[in-house]
């Protein structure tokens, strides 16, 4: 069930660490996931192609509506976790409330970090982290054409 996927973080480590002790690669991202799109849908698929394990962290509302602004999100977190958590390319998705998913990257000890393309690998937030434990940070391009801005600026008729 979709329900099933969606892990509160301390519940996820204790999960992650026993697929890991069974040599299961963890790939993670995280995001806001506001309207899910076509582009999002290639990413993580993309990014599940890295591992075995894909973990999705998804922006609290509070934190999405800091990095987008008023009238930000457009979708609840709790409906944003159930959306990503449909997506068969997706393992598992948590929450977090931070500014930045730093400590929830430390919490989940991944093997794979990744982001969409407008994050240079040396900027992805938990780079470091995941490169010193042996791991490895990777920058995804975006699929052309699709940003969630954009489709909000073409429902409103402003693009």
């Amino acid at each position: 069930m979709i329900k099933d996927k969606i892990k509160d973080a301390g519940v996820l480590k204790g999960i992650l660490a026993s697929l890991k002790n069974k040599g299961k690669k963890i790939v993670f991202t995280n995001g806001c996931f506001d309207i899910l799109h076509v582009g999002h849908v290639s990413y993580l698929e993309e990014t599940k192609a890295l591992g075995d394990i894909l973990v999705v962290a998804i922006n609290s509302d509070a934190s999405v509506k800091k990095i987008k602004g008023k009238g930000r999100p457009l979708t609840k977190e709790r409906d944003r976790e159930e959306v990503v958590a449909a997506l068969a390319s997706v393992d598992f998705v948590t929450l977090f409330c931070e500014d930045t998913p730093e400590s929830i990257v430390k919490e989940l000890d991944p093997d794979v970090i990744v982001k969409g393309g407008d994050w240079k690998e040396g900027d992805i937030v938990g780079g470091d982290y995941v490169k010193k434990r042996g791991g490895k940070v990777v920058s995804i391009p975006f699929r052309k054409g699709y940003s969630t801005t954009s489709l909000i600026k073409r429902v409103k008729g402003l693009q």
